[in-house]
């Protein structure tokens, strides 16, 4: 799987100065957002709303933004849209008492559960009082069983890797190469993306290798990788030239790092990266997602697609064309 990278505006790619293509997701994750919006309309003719219920367990800043985007979101397409806001002293029972209240409301198709929760809470535990149908982040058992097995009519699969699969289809789709029989190595194996993305590739008939921290000779697996899939959580592990040229390199990771600074008077300053070192990797990557800008706006698009496929089905109805 080798093509050189040529400048196009289709999809979500854009050109980088000769250099590798560079995968837009904040344009992916319009053309998303916008499809689920002209559904939606189509969809209010049969007497169906959407309803999505957040839950956010405390304070956590980072926590309350991201929650606020997905809120912003559901009411910007259309949904019907509950916030249910609890003291990081909520205790285990009285989280799944609300969720409980949750799956029996009709006018909620789907519950999401802010994660991480601050203090000993079992979040596994809470997750499974979720009504499979309704977990719209894709990781009660149910849903990861049914992705395993390949039934992808039913399953609410996990936001990030659905929204990198779509990414990475367009890539490939502008290079104009095959993911059937390309060999893709994913770094990382959590239930939220590595697990869930391998999966997905093999539903695509791809060659997939699980690598992680402790692979043995990790740049060698990764330098075989004709779709490299990074979501290992450290930034910048992976170095430039690990890169197969040619390669389409997907990188999940957000990582805040600081930045230097000369003068110690001066307020601390940060940056996002990703695990990929990004710079390294123009010159030899064939497509790359940038961070910020990359995978990160695809989740919450994904997270729309998944309320609006589980309020169709909960409601024995066919999507609105």
């Amino acid at each position: 799987m080798s093509a050189a990278p040529t400048p196009t505006e289709s999809g979500v790619l854009r050109p980088s100065s000769g250099k590798a293509l560079l995968i837009d997701g904040k344009r992916g994750s319009e053309e998303v957002l916008a499809e689920i919006a002209e559904k939606v309309r189509g969809l209010a003719g049969q007497g169906l709303k959407a309803g999505l219920a957040v839950i956010l367990v405390g304070a956590d800043p980072a926590s309350q933004v991201y929650v606020g985007a997905k809120g912003k979101a559901a009411k910007a397409v259309g949904f019907h849209s509950v916030q249910h806001d609890l003291p990081a002293t909520a205790s285990e029972a009285e989280i799944i008492a609300l969720i409980r209240q949750l799956n029996a409301d009709p006018a909620i198709h789907g519950i999401l559960l802010q994660l991480p929760l601050p203090g000993g809470a079992d979040a596994t535990r809470i997750i499974e009082s979720i009504a499979p149908e309704k977990d719209v982040d894709g990781l009660h058992p149910i849903n990861s069983g049914l992705l395993a097995i390949g039934n992808l009519s039913r399953a609410l699969v996990p936001c990030t890797p659905a929204g990198s699969m779509i990414l990475l289809e367009k890539a490939a789709a502008a290079l104009g190469v095959k993911l059937e029989g390309a060999e893709a190595v994913v770094v990382g194996r959590s239930n939220l993306v590595g697990k869930p993305i391998a999966q997905l590739l093999l539903g695509r008939n791809a060659t997939v290798t699980i690598a992680h921290s402790r692979t043995r000779d990790l740049p060698a697996v990764v330098g075989r990788a004709d779709v490299l899939i990074a979501a290992v959580g450290r930034p910048e592990m992976i170095r430039g030239d690990w890169i197969k040229p040619g390669a389409i390199v997907i990188d999940v990771g957000i990582n805040r790092i600081s930045v230097p600074s000369h003068d110690p008077s001066a307020p601390a300053k940060t940056r996002l990266v990703g695990d990929v070192a990004f710079a390294e990797c123009l010159d030899r990557a064939a497509a790359i997602t940038p961070v910020p800008g990359g995978v990160g706006p695809m989740t919450i698009a994904m997270l729309m697609s998944n309320t609006l496929k589980a309020a169709i089905q909960i409601a024995g109805l066919k999507a609105a064309h």
